[in-house]
């Protein structure tokens, strides 16, 4: 498994995005709004930046942007394609979206005046014009379409009713109205990476009934700061679902593909997590992993029991499914495997040999895990108090990963995982020494003879130390 997956702007050149929007499908998060008056519904530009959390929805459908009874919008499908529907056209992509590691970009180019009726809908994902569809058919000249309507418009969930809820992220979300603008508007190719990276779109010409969520008042969560006061109504989403897991710093969150061979069910943009009840060890670990740096986590305990937390190598990965087809589920039988994790009892294991370590941990009680790969150590702490100043050894030549699990021996753990955007409330806020982050304790170890900086696993991070 690589380090970093799919598209991300990693390089902290130019413009830098601070904030996105949090959405739980199982909590139907969404935004809304109804214009008080229709304005142009032959042409216009939607753009947004989305990282997926859930890979299905009920329905078929993750609705990202919808308007009115037509149910017109983008949509993300359960296969992995991605749907535009508006009046009578029609674009499906052939190819899928599932990697929920990654930030993708979206435009819709909508303009029915064009003669050309291939020219009518432009879908661009990442600055690229998708050509490759599995349904096409395109609307009449001059036809008018449902958004820009007086209907109800929606950002998350389905305009007519609270299903095809969309379980992610979502960061500089842009309707434009009366304008078909193609993505260089809104984004750019990196020089040095090739990188679709976005770019500042605020002197931007919005129309009547455009807007831009930037998501940085935590608030007023639907605030248009385009100028235009096009504000949408917030539903069911708080300040804790305004995170700086961006499309230019893209944080750790654990993995639903992994989660999901195992059993293990994921809400909250993958941070929350309930365990399934197998003797699986790691059943759950992050999307991006690291080789070398020093990184910080804190896993909360909110439920359950026979909790393991800790870190896990890409070797892991490997044996994943071989185990689990050969009818084990046991991570960490083979001895090319590496792992090492804290067990509510106080217990640490190393590679299958448990030694007494800490203080137990109970409910609403925070591991903090310190991975520091520059000298291999593993540190724990306890609602901030280091459990060992000399840390534990870990193996050297690996990927290493966070990741969560339980021993199966009885209740499933139940935990929510704080990789720099957390889904619980923090009482008081620290910052990695690069300011990134939100964490309840310090992420820097001060305690062992030498004074230790670790940081959030996230991309600009990973560029700098990784």
């Amino acid at each position: 498994m690589p380090l970093i997956l799919g598209t991300n702007s990693i390089k902290d050149t130019g413009y830098n995005v601070d904030n996105s929007l949090r959405f739980n499908s199982g909590s139907t998060d969404s935004l809304s709004r109804t214009p008080s008056s229709a304005s142009n519904r032959r042409t216009y530009t939607i753009s947004m930046w989305f990282k997926r959390s859930s890979l299905t929805s009920d329905n078929g459908y993750s609705a990202l942007f919808t308007a009115t009874s037509g149910d017109s919008g983008i949509f993300l499908n359960n296969d992995g394609t991605l749907e535009w529907y508006e009046a009578s056209g029609q674009l499906d992509t052939s190819r899928v979206f599932r990697d929920v590691s990654a930030w993708h970009h979206v435009v819709v180019a909508f303009d029915t005046t064009q003669g050309t009726a291939s020219n009518r809908v432009k879908l661009y994902i990442n600055g690229v014009q998708e050509t490759a569809f599995d349904t096409e058919t395109y609307p009449n000249e001059n036809a008018e379409g449902l958004i820009n309507n007086t209907g109800k418009h929606a950002i998350g969930v389905r305009a007519t009713s609270t299903n095809m809820a969309y379980g992610g992220y979502m960061a500089e979300v842009v309707l434009i109205d009366g304008t078909a603008l193609d993505p260089t508007s809104f984004g750019e190719f990196d020089s040095d990476s090739g990188i679709w990276k976005p770019k500042d779109v605020s002197g931007l010409t919005f129309g009547t009934n455009g807007f831009y969520l930037d998501f940085e008042s935590s608030g007023s969560l639907g605030a248009d700061v385009s100028g235009n006061g096009n504000n949408f109504t917030v539903n069911n989403l708080t300040a804790t679902d305004q995170t700086t897991d961006t499309c230019t710093n893209n944080f750790a969150t654990l993995s639903p593909l992994i989660a999901t061979a195992y059993g293990s069910e994921l809400s909250n943009g993958n941070l929350d997590c309930v365990q399934s009840d197998v003797r699986g060890r790691f059943h759950n670990v992050t999307t991006i992993g690291a080789s070398s740096g020093k990184y910080y986590a804190e896993i909360k305990l909110t439920g359950g029991s026979n909790h393991v937390l800790g870190v896990a190598t890409d070797a892991s990965f490997t044996y994943a499914s071989t185990l689990l087809t050969s009818g084990f589920n046991y991570l960490g039988q083979s001895g090319t495997l590496s792992y090492s994790y804290y067990v509510a009892d106080g217990t640490v294991y190393v590679n299958g040999t448990n030694s007494s370590h800490g203080a137990t941990l109970t409910t609403n009680d925070i591991l903090g895990i310190y991975l520091d790969l520059d000298n291999h150590k593993l540190y724990f702490s306890k609602n901030g108090a280091l459990q060992s100043s000399t840390g534990i050894d870990i193996p050297t030549g690996y990927d290493y990963f966070f990741g969560v699990g339980d021993l199966g021996t009885g209740d499933s753990g139940e935990v929510s995982c704080n990789f720099g955007n957390p889904v619980f409330s923090i009482s008081s806020s620290n910052t990695d020494d690069n300011g990134y982050g939100n964490f309840e304790y310090s992420p820097n170890i001060t305690g062992d003879g030498s004074a230790k900086s670790f940081y959030a696993l996230n991309t600009k991070n990973l560029a700098e130390y990784g």
